[in-house]
């Protein structure tokens, strides 16, 4: 009963993609009618699902052995009909796990295709004429279940088979018999090769339409949580120095509130390009933007830079360097001066972010060690992809530093990059 609950499940599987090859032709055929409408590209039309049914047909060359059966022309006719049922059975095993990879290559089919030469020839042999055409089906099968290179020697010795048994029983008229069973078996296996590896490279074009647009998510992602971590850290201190200053200076206090009124509008800005795909930072915006926002956390800056000017794609790396760095001063280091400094030659450039603070800030606990942190652990990816690195960690006579090179005219470095774009730790 085993073998009746597989049957039972192979069918049910066979309908079910059919049932999904129907639903994708109708929807390729409203896609079709719409591409045609707008003059869009028309898409790619679903084949049939690849299944044992399209093998099944050619059973029918065996209809004149049957015949000769069914009219009693042949002799011991018991015999006959069992082998025309073990024959047809042992056809429908193999065409039935032709279609699997894993079926098609085990044992057991193998085993399958050697007991129905033994049949074939048994048949051929014994009664020959008609019966001699289960040499075809036995090549068609051989095709359907092997590849490679055990195909090639298959073939051959299935057709070599063919031609000894047809030539003793019917002379040398019977090497016909040898040569359609080597036609069929190339023929069959050049057909469903081709078919398998049609599904194969739709399968991976679909894959990887679809990891692009994981990709693409993920970056476009960290790209806005970069934004808005840096934007809101930048907000809430300057909220803070605003409510301290306050009581006493409200001259100061208010201009704290336009600077974060200046930093929201800015952000709008961005997150606008962001969304556009067209946002490219500047290094010089952000370093006036990393001074602002450490002075207004009572964190003195020293910025210094020197070099030739740099590429825009290089510049725009740094950028990401000094927002995430400078992000890190603020939250975790309690540092009461921070300095960056920007140095370049003709060949490489090297970005610098050193504080004096402590190795864990007040309110949020172990500073990112190493490039272990979120955005540091992107940032490292992002410069690596650019032919840069990124160093980052305690420094030898106290605090944090964040080192970054980068080489001074890099091509496409952020369209590499952009996949990995760092987050705000």
């Amino acid at each position: 009963m085993y073998w009746m609950r597989g049957v039972r499940c192979r069918l049910r599987g066979w309908r079910a993609a059919q049932e999904q090859w129907k639903t994708d032709m109708r929807a390729f055929r409203a896609a079709e009618k719409e591409a045609r409408r707008t003059g869009a590209e028309v898409p790619e039309q679903p084949g049939p699902p690849p299944t044992a049914f399209s093998l099944l047909p050619w059973l029918l060359m065996g209809l004149g052995a049957f015949s000769n059966l069914f009219q009693g022309r042949t002799a011991d006719p018991w015999v006959g009909g069992l082998g025309l049922l073990t024959f047809n059975s042992l056809y429908i095993y193999v065409a039935a796990r032709a279609f699997v990879k894993e079926k098609r290559q085990a044992p057991s089919t193998r085993v399958a295709l050697v007991a129905m030469a033994a049949v074939t020839c048994g048949l051929g042999g014994g009664y020959g004429g008609s019966w001699l055409l289960f040499f075809p089906l036995l090549g068609l099968a051989t095709g359907a279940a092997l590849r490679g290179e055990q195909l090639r020697w298959a073939g051959v010795a299935v057709a070599v088979l063919a031609g000894a048994v047809s030539a003793a029983r019917d002379g040398w008229s019977g090497l016909n018999i040898a040569y359609a069973t080597w036609i069929s078996t190339m023929v069959t296996a050049a057909i469903l090769g081709l078919s398998e590896a049609v599904r194969e490279l739709r399968a991976a074009r679909e894959q990887l339409a679809h990891q692009a647009v994981e990709k693409e998510r993920l970056r476009f992602s960290r790209d806005l949580h970069d934004l808005l971590g840096h934007t809101m850290s930048v907000i809430v201190v300057k909220s803070e120095a605003a409510r301290r200053l306050a009581p006493r200076d409200m001259d100061a206090a208010l201009a704290q509130i336009t600077d974060i009124e200046s930093v929201g509008r800015q952000a709008l800005t961005e997150i606008r390009e962001a969304v556009t795909g067209y946002r490219e930072g500047s290094l010089g915006t952000e370093l006036d933007r990393a001074r602002s926002v450490l002075d207004a956390a009572g964190v003195e800056p020293v910025v210094g830079r020197s070099g030739a000017p740099l590429a825009p794609q290089t510049e725009a790396l740094l950028g990401w360097v000094v927002r995430e760095a400078v992000t890190n001063v603020v939250r975790h280091s309690g540092a009461s001066r921070c300095e960056i400094t920007v140095d370049g030659n003709a060949e490489r450039v090297r970005l610098t972010v050193a504080d004096n603070g402590a190795a864990t800030g007040p309110a949020d606990g172990p500073r990112p060690e190493g490039v272990g942190g979120t955005g540091l652990r992107g940032l490292t990816e992002r410069l690596a992809a650019a032919g840069g690195s990124l160093r980052a960690g305690p420094a030898p006579r106290g605090g944090f530093t964040v080192t970054a090179e980068l080489p001074t005219e890099a091509l496409e470095l952020l369209a590499s990059a952009a996949p990995t774009a760092p987050r705000a730790s």
